[in-house]
């Protein structure tokens, strides 16, 4: 299942030095843009023209912070270094955002093969590289789990079915249909959660026991664990939280964390703080022993998709386009000290690590991409396609990491050894 990593973009050579020099020469032929022109020499360009420069002004630093250590979801840490954001480090893994993929080669048709001008690649980028392609889901990947010391992958989508694969051969060796669409799913030791509608579906591993967690009113969108609870993020605006209780092998309701008006759509734990992200465009904060919000966040201007843990910083992601990084003020409030901006709107934050150590922001985004960003820089290492949005994105173990998009296709990656800045 191997995919051949060149990555490479050919663009035609534009018009004959005999074309005559008039204002022609400045517009791109029709003819050639759809892939037939028969006109040689052709008046017109065979190029694209060059997109206008811009003189913005740079990205905003801010001094040094000390602060706790952040956990993304479950076991994994995301951690890292220097806290100067947007600063854009020397070298040349700088990727170009105009790369679009080949629609015909997509289709498997592509008549013009290495002088396409479009990508025949599912990314860009020398950081890492396609391992395989997981065949199965009929609709949107919302979850992909890894449980920690497992060699199994678990997959959920709206398809109504979570699907188990064996990470040796890549094979899906059992589906479970569920008869509702999956919202999310988390794994947390050898415990895998699922979000449905009305329901959280639990199942351990190891001992192949199967709970079921009723309480939630509407779909499950978001889940986390956190001081041996489990949190849901629920349709109607509540988070509701299950503590594990040994004696009687079975997850017993805790509380109820009420205050967004609309549906939660992500959480986080860090700092001994709940994060919940929500479609009525802010994140609320909460104290992870009290259980009481103690701040509510309001500078996104709309939903806001994902809320991730890095070092002492918030990072939020949002429809508006735009990437927030929050840091502690010396009352203990969470204030913007930073934003990066998109060109589409961020469905979905993901941090890991590269095999060097270095930590890297996974971004969907709604335009069917992925961007790879070195932190704090915001430098871009890469860049990856889709069919169709990607919804989901999880670190495995050995510079693993996985995709699952709109389609129901999963992709598996891996960083490469020398990937990123020396």
């Amino acid at each position: 299942m191997d995919v051949d990593g060149n990555k490479r973009v050919f663009q035609r050579l534009g018009a004959p030095s005999s074309a005559p020099n008039d204002s022609s020469k400045q517009k791109v032929c029709y003819h050639w843009r759809a892939g037939k022109c028969s006109r040689y020499p052709c008046p017109y360009l065979h190029r694209e023209l060059p997109a206008p420069t811009s003189n913005g002004g740079g990205p905003k630093r801010f001094a040094e912070d000390s602060g706790s250590q952040f956990s993304r979801r479950g076991p994994n840490k995301f951690t890292g270094g220097s806290n100067t954001w947007g600063r854009v480090h020397g070298g040349n893994n700088t990727v170009r955002k105009a790369e679009k993929v080949c629609n015909f080669w997509v289709q498997g048709h592509c008549n013009f093969g290495d002088r396409c001008r479009y990508l025949h690649s599912w990314s860009v980028g020398d950081s890492f590289s396609l391992l395989s392609q997981l065949e199965g889901h009929q609709k949107v990947v919302t979850g992909i789990a890894f449980p920690s010391g497992s060699d199994k992958l678990y997959t959920g989508g709206k398809d109504e079915s979570v699907r188990m694969w064996d990470c040796q051969s890549g094979q899906c060796i059992l589906v479970v249909n569920l008869g509702a669409e999956v919202g999310c799913m988390i794994s947390e030791g050898p415990w895998i959660f699922v979000g449905l509608p009305n329901l959280v579906k639990a199942w351990n591993t190891q001992t192949s026991a199967e709970l079921s967690l009723n309480g939630p009113v509407g779909q499950v969108y978001a889940m986390v664990v956190g001081h041996s609870l489990l949190f849901a993020g629920t349709q109607d605006g509540s988070i509701l939280a299950w503590k594990y209780n040994e004696i009687t092998n079975n997850f017993e309701p805790a509380a109820s964390l009420t205050g967004h008006s609309v549906a939660v759509v992500s959480l986080v734990v860090g700092a001994n703080r709940v994060y919940s992200g929500s479609m009525d465009n802010t994140i609320r904060v909460w104290n992870l022993e009290t259980l009481q919000c103690i701040q509510v966040l309001s500078d996104h201007t709309s939903v806001v998709m994902s809320v991730l843990c890095w070092d002492q910083f918030l990072l939020s992601c949002s429809l508006d386009k735009t990437i927030k990084v929050w840091a502690a003020t010396e009352s203990g409030n969470l204030e913007v000290t930073y934003t990066h901006n998109e060109e589409h709107g961020i469905l979905f934050l993901c941090g890991m690590h590269d095999l060097a150590g270095r930590p890297v922001l996974l971004c969907a985004c709604n335009d069917n991409s992925v961007r790879v960003y070195d932190l704090p820089s915001f430098s871009e290492r890469g860049k990856i396609f889709a069919k169709q949005e990607v919804r989901a994105i999880q670190a495995g173990p050995g510079g693993i990491f996985f995709t699952g998009d709109g389609t129901g296709q999963v992709k598996v990656w891996k960083w490469a050894e020398s990937s990123g800045q020396q």
